[in-house]
């Protein structure tokens, strides 16, 4: 292949440094996946259990306080949270705005927190209600 050594090599996984925003984009995209599969999979199972009755609603809120389902709930909340964290940063940067180094990266580490704390926050209302 003549001229084959001067074409430009495509940028690959292996020499990009991982930084901040790279995880929040992951997390973003891994959230909505979790929030469209695992939440809709809830709602339809507490939707066919109002349908089916007394005993089939029993049955779900059975399996939902049990530790898993608490998992499976404190999960979507979190991922609910940081979607929505992670969506609005989105926003700002769509606006033009947070492009720089510092303040991308700082924003990047305060979205994630901004999910567990609101997370944090939501369960403890719940519980201690």
């Amino acid at each position: 292949m003549a001229g084959a050594s001067n074409r430009p090599i495509s940028p690959h996984l292996q020499i990009w440094k991982w930084g901040p925003a790279m995880l929040v984009s992951i997390l973003h995209r891994v959230s909505g996946d979790g929030l469209a599969l695992v939440g809709l999979a809830v709602l339809l199972w507490w939707l066919g259990a109002l349908a089916g009755g007394e005993g089939s609603y029993l049955e779900f809120t059975r399996h939902m306080k049990e530790w898993y389902g608490q998992v499976v709930l404190i999960g979507l909340t979190w991922a609910f949270f940081n979607h929505m964290a992670s969506g609005l940063r989105h926003f700002v940067l769509d606006i033009g705005a947070g492009y720089e180094l510092k303040n991308n990266a700082v924003w990047s580490m305060v979205t994630p927190l901004i999910a567990l704390v609101l997370t944090g926050a939501t369960w403890a209302y719940i519980l201690l209600r």
